[in-house]
């Protein structure tokens, strides 16, 4: 049985392979560690991830339909999505224009 401890480590290790440029969504994350119901889960681990010592691009991760639904937890309502357009995201009104184009799925990617 996975503890909370190694589904947070889990998530992290994945966001970590985003690459450069590409985004992912919080359901992608859960299907790729076989807990596909668990996408708010997926939220809450990198919610926290800023407490750890190695950098989680958390940016990078977006609902299914490239919204920013975590941009409040970032500082300030405008750092995910500048941190984002540095990448090569088109973003209007919160969502991710070039969605398709940028997004990144682990279950192809990897292994």
């Amino acid at each position: 049985m996975k503890t909370e401890y190694s589904f947070f480590e889990r998530v992290y290790e994945i966001t970590a392979k985003i690459p450069y440029g590409k985004v992912t969504s919080y359901g992608a994350i859960a299907r790729y560690i076989a807990t596909a119901g668990s996408a708010r889960m997926v939220g809450w681990a990198l919610n926290n991830c800023h407490t750890r010592e190695e950098y989680i691009p958390a940016h990078r991760v977006v609902n299914r339909n490239g919204l920013l639904t975590g941009k409040h937890h970032f500082g300030n309502s405008t750092t995910m999505q500048q941190l984002l357009e540095n990448e090569g995201a088109v973003i209007e009104n919160d969502r991710i224009i070039n969605f398709r184009e940028k997004f990144w799925d682990p279950s192809t990617e990897l292994d």
